[in-house]
């Protein structure tokens, strides 16, 4: 396969230290049909302990490393990689979310179209534990598979390729757009911008499947999502008010919309009534951690949420971690043949 001079897409990998966190992300890297054309940009605290493994990245057309200190927001970190990469699309790619061989090639060509951005759709890549599966659809239900493809008005949280030119546009601001995805897509369509859903981009997404971490998680994500939201909608004191004293309300319109999202992709049957106690109090930790970003701020919570986002193997149950309950993708098989 020949490679081209230029990528066309640059694939962001974060790791909190060593490239073992990323290997088998980029072992489903190496089987995309179009990996010569993939440019890997790996943020890391620093290279010297990195241990990089070139021989994984030498099919790829190029890669490199950005070191940024300690990391502290994904945001952060991921803006860096952004910023430092040099195809024109951009995305990212999670330690814990594994993409099918087609994923980048369905990114790149609809990114032909008038898109700033085009999200992927997302299976379950650990679907044993009722946990998992609430996880994956408080986080991105209308994005979980299966899916048409359309015009969206939102994408799903670090799973979309932008078009590199016009992320760099918010200039500073981007670390901390890219914190919430819902926030950056709400700054792009206030922008003029249009945002794509392309379902033949698919990836397996590794979810919280300890019942506590992913109380925590939800807690620390909308407690980042309601402080990105009063201030880059600029929320008065009143607003604030508002949807605070309408607490009560918000898990149950949520519980409503995922329900629909649970109809849509045809698993009612297989996950009701069971995957509503996880859920609930998700939704639950999600609404407090929401008010409590509306009246102080993001506070910690960047910082908290690294934990889970960059170390998602300490959150799942043993079953997960020694590889038993995860779907094999035909990246996987792709990688052993």
């Amino acid at each position: 396969m020949d490679r081209p001079t230029t990528p066309a897409m640059s694939v962001v990998l974060i790791t909190p230290d060593n490239y073992g966190a990323i290997r088998k992300t980029i072992g489903h890297l190496r089987a995309q049909t179009v990996k010569n054309c993939l440019e890997l940009v790996i943020v890391a605290p620093q290279s010297d302990n990195l241990n990089l493994n070139k021989s994984d990245l030498q099919d790829f057309c190029q890669f490199r490393v950005v070191e940024v200190g300690r990391i502290t927001a994904t945001g952060k970190a991921l803006a860096e990689g952004f910023r430092r990469a040099s195809a024109p699309i951009v995305t990212y790619a999670e330690e814990h979310s594994y993409p099918e061989p087609g994923w980048a090639e369905a990114l790149i060509r609809a990114h032909s179209g008038p898109w700033a951005g085009v999200g992927a759709v997302l299976g379950n890549a650990n679907p044993g534990t009722m946990t998992s599966w609430a996880e994956l659809y408080s986080d991105f239900g209308p994005w979980v598979e299966p899916a048409k493809a359309i015009e969206s008005i939102n994408l799903g949280g670090h799973h979309s390729a932008y078009k590199r030119a016009v992320l760099l546009e918010f200039g500073p601001l981007l670390d901390s757009l890219l914190e919430t995805d819902l926030i950056l897509n709400g700054e792009l369509r206030a922008r003029g911008y249009k945002l794509y859903l392309e379902p033949a981009a698919k990836s397996y997404h590794v979810n919280c499947s300890r019942f506590m971490s992913h109380q925590l998680s939800e807690y620390h994500g909308g407690r980042l999502f309601g402080a990105a939201r009063a201030r880059y909608e600029r929320w008065s004191i009143f607003r604030r008010l508002l949807y605070i004293g309408g607490m009560p309300l918000i898990p149950i319109v949520r519980l409503w919309r995922i329900w629909k999202e649970i109809r849509r992709s045809g698993r009612q049957r297989e996950l009701f009534p069971l995957v509503l106690p996880p859920l609930i109090t998700g939704l639950i930790s999600h609404t407090v951690g929401e008010v409590i970003g509306y009246v102080l701020g993001r506070g910690d919570a960047a910082e908290q949420r690294v934990k889970f986002e960059l170390r998602r193997y300490q959150h799942v149950v043993k079953e997960d971690r020694i590889g038993e309950g995860f779907v094999e993708t035909s990246s996987a098989r792709s990688s052993r043949a």
